[in-house]
């Protein structure tokens, strides 16, 4: 299981004009991924999840919290002692192409992190060969047509697959998807989902996916949590389908309300929300980070923070004082 709590992440920006200021990417987020389990990270470009994801990933630091792996917290340990354990997790990124060494075949972008673990195993050379075979069919592609090809003699998700059978070689725990279907053609992206959620099931490898479309969300996780995140602080936690169905923070409700309407066959949400005006990063910290944007808001809004809890408004966890279930999502047309 990864685990994190009260997790802060800030980056300096240098200005000529404003000089240096700090952006808050995550402010205090708790998280609990279990081993085999599903979680998604939703939210507008900009909001943390990706910094998140990196963090989980061993790929960036963070400024105070706790992350934990098995129970291990990785704060006290030194960078090189931290490998071992960042190692069962692995990073599938958002552009397929420019994750893969165009200069390299796929036999040889597999056979770096074989032959290391080959090395560290005591395995022989041949098992090499073997398991480049073996991780390639488990995520769909033929070794005999892809092994000796270059990145750009594949199309976009062929390389997204590599990029996963690349993650394959390491025997990962857990796959960070970040955006993982963004940037492939909208015939392939299925195929690449399927995959996730069927390492899933066959593997037992816990999937955490980042992304700002619900509905891919919902497909690789329908049984795990998501994590709706707004300017570095989660503001709605629960299980997918139920925040999906029922969410109660004006800022998921607004995000569930962005989804396209399918017209002739869909009809909109009962209660649509919109946010009351465009994101503005420099604004005041002061009370809710949404309140300059929500329509539902109150003085108290302008002047406290609201921190993630259960009422009895709703069975999830949400950041909000006045939680309201609201209808927002396409229904159905009724024939």
């Amino acid at each position: 299981m990864i685990t994190g709590t009260g997790v802060v992440k800030t980056y300096k920006q240098r200005g000529k004009v404003l000089g240096a200021r700090e952006v808050q990417a995550l402010r205090g987020v708790d998280f609990a991924i279990p081993k085999g389990g599903a979680a998604s990270f939703i939210g507008e470009s900009g909001c943390g999840k990706t910094t998140l994801g990196r963090i989980i990933a061993g790929l960036e630091t963070y400024d105070g919290g706790e992350v934990a792996i098995d129970g291990v917290s990785m704060t006290e340990l030194k960078p090189k002692q931290r490998q071992p354990h960042f190692r069962k997790i692995q990073m599938i990124h958002q552009d397929p192409y420019s994750a893969l060494n165009p200069t390299r075949t796929i036999h040889q972008t597999l056979y770096a992190p074989l032959s290391l673990r080959a090395k560290q195993t005591g395995r022989p050379a041949s098992w090499i060969e073997g398991r480049a075979t073996e991780v390639l069919s488990l995520v769909g592609l033929d070794p005999a047509t892809v092994l000796s090809r270059y990145p750009h003699q594949l199309s976009g998700g062929m390389r997204q697959r590599v990029v996963i059978a690349r993650a394959l070689t390491v025997d990962p725990e857990m796959l960070v998807a970040d955006e993982a279907v963004s940037m492939i053609d909208v015939s392939l992206r299925l195929g690449i989902l399927a995959l996730l959620k069927d390492l899933r099931e066959r593997l037992g490898v816990s999937v955490l996916f980042i992304t700002h479309d619900v509905a891919t969300a919902r497909y690789i996780g329908d049984d795990g949590e998501l994590y709706v995140i707004y300017r570095g602080q989660v503001v709605e936690r629960g299980p997918v389908d139920t925040i999906i169905a029922d969410p109660v923070h004006p800022y998921t409700q607004s995000l569930l309300s962005a989804i396209p309407v399918l017209h002739g066959l869909e009809q909109p949400g009962e209660h649509p929300v919109m946010p009351l005006e465009s994101l503005n990063e420099s604004q005041s910290d002061e009370g809710c980070l949404f309140a300059r944007r929500c329509p539902f808001r109150a003085e108290r809004c302008t002047t406290e923070r609201p921190l993630l809890r259960i009422t009895e408004a709703a069975p999830q966890e949400h950041a909000c004082f006045y939680p309201e279930r609201r209808s927002v999502i396409a229904r159905p047309m009724e024939v």
